[in-house]
């Protein structure tokens, strides 16, 4: 609704993407996404129309045909779409991790190389840490890069890859010997260029993309496993273009921050959505001889509801703009991923509440929204990551001397 999850201080700019983003949402997304997302069917059209807005460059610098925009602008892109359906959002998010990426740590020629092409649309980016055996335990990763001349030999086995089958590149975190002292230091990360599909890689010999995995939500956006048996990629594939103690899961790290300002974007997106259904419904339906909005029961959870979204949203607009400014925002991006995500499970299920037995049935869009919003509980560290990283980075400030 218009009042809630406003945000002050936008540009002229800012403010005309918004309105165009959620005209589009208005239009192009919420009336077919239930169908989409029901039949699992990729939203081809949504995105071709995304790419025509320019939302792919969103953030890439003008310089590389981009819109040269903020984290925040992006966040705030992401809230609408994610508000249409998460897994639109889920398409541009990987990307977009990727293209920052490139931009923030890519070497002269890696910038020159993907970054136009990834503005356009015409490359896109998959965004690859996780493996069958660890999530959020870095530590654990086992895909190991060895070199071999000038080039690296990769194997190993990758999960979870959101835009694992239709990417062009893959950032991905490997293991290597660099003479580090601790594992972490012993990270590179490699740009792997693709062909897009499933399957055996044409463009890079070894790479194999199996299939979809099934999700109980998040459908429409496919999620892949990877399979590295034997792939040779040049040193320059490195991103930076050189290996360096450390700087793989330092890049790896400060893509996690900006995604993590995303998967609370999202969250935010998800509950405005559940709240407009539930305070749409609870107007139009009578119980008692009074529409359910009259029932002070009702009453009070919308208004729990629209505090809830208005708290998230606050601290999401807070770590975006920190990490606009230039500062470190860990803490205050966990913070925001922590409570948007745990608000939107919360918002959802009272949206679901409200609507009685209509939210069990596929025809009302609240359906969709209860399998969606489990995903933001697990994706980019769960809860209990998140409340790690935040009492750990208290304690940096507040450990007694």
């Amino acid at each position: 609704m218009a009042r809630l999850a406003q945000t002050p201080g936008l540009t002229d700019v800012q403010q005309s993407i918004l309105e165009t983003v959620r005209e589009f949402v208005d239009k192009e997304i919420i009336p077919h996404a239930q169908h989409l997302e029901h039949g699992d069917v990729y939203p081809a059209d949504i995105v071709d129309g995304m790419r025509e807005m320019g939302l792919f460059g969103l953030t890439i610098p003008e310089e590389h045909g981009g819109l040269g925009e903020s984290l925040l602008t992006y966040a705030l892109v992401v809230e609408q779409l994610s508000r249409g359906w998460m897994s639109v959002s889920g398409i541009v998010n990987t990307h977009f991790i990727v293209a920052y990426l490139v931009a923030q740590h890519g070497s002269a020629e890696q910038k020159a190389s993907l970054l136009p092409r990834m503005a356009a649309g015409e490359v896109r980016g998959a965004f690859s840490m996780s493996e069958p055996g660890c999530g959020s335990d870095v530590a654990a990763i086992r895909t190991r890069a060895v070199p071999d001349g000038d080039d690296y030999v990769i194997n190993g086995q990758k999960m979870w890859l959101t835009n694992g089958a239709y990417s062009s590149v893959v950032a991905t975190l490997v293991k290597t010997d660099l003479g580090a002292d601790s594992v972490y230091g012993n990270m590179t990360t490699f740009l792997l260029e693709k062909t897009p599909g499933f399957g055996e890689n044409e463009a890079l010999p070894g790479l194999t993309i199996p299939g979809k995995i099934e999700k109980m939500g998040y459908k429409g956006v496919e999620t892949t496993e990877m399979v590295l048996d034997n792939v040779r990629v040049p040193g320059s594939a490195i991103l930076g273009g050189a290996p360096q103690k450390g700087r793989g899961f330092y890049q790896m790290m400060d893509g996690i921050e900006v995604g993590r300002v995303n998967v609370a974007a999202r969250a935010c997106g998800i509950s405005i959505r559940a709240f407009e259904l539930a305070i749409a419904y609870a107007q139009q339906r009578q119980t008692f001889g009074a529409q359910l909005v009259k029932h002070q029961a009702i009453a009070f959870k919308l208004a729990e509801m629209a505090t809830k979204i208005e708290a998230a949203h606050a601290l999401m607009v807070n770590a975006a703009r920190l990490k606009d400014a230039g500062q470190r925002n860990d803490v205050e991006a966990g913070m925001a991923k922590l409570l948007a995500s745990e608000y939107c499970a919360e918002v959802v299920q009272e949206s679901f509440r409200i609507h009685g037995g209509y939210g069990y049935s596929k025809e009302y869009e609240i359906e969709r929204l209860m399998r969606e919003a489990p995903f933001l509980l697990i994706g980019e560290g769960t809860s209990e990551i998140q409340k790690t990283i935040i009492s750990r980075g208290l304690l940096k400030e507040y450990g007694a001397r």
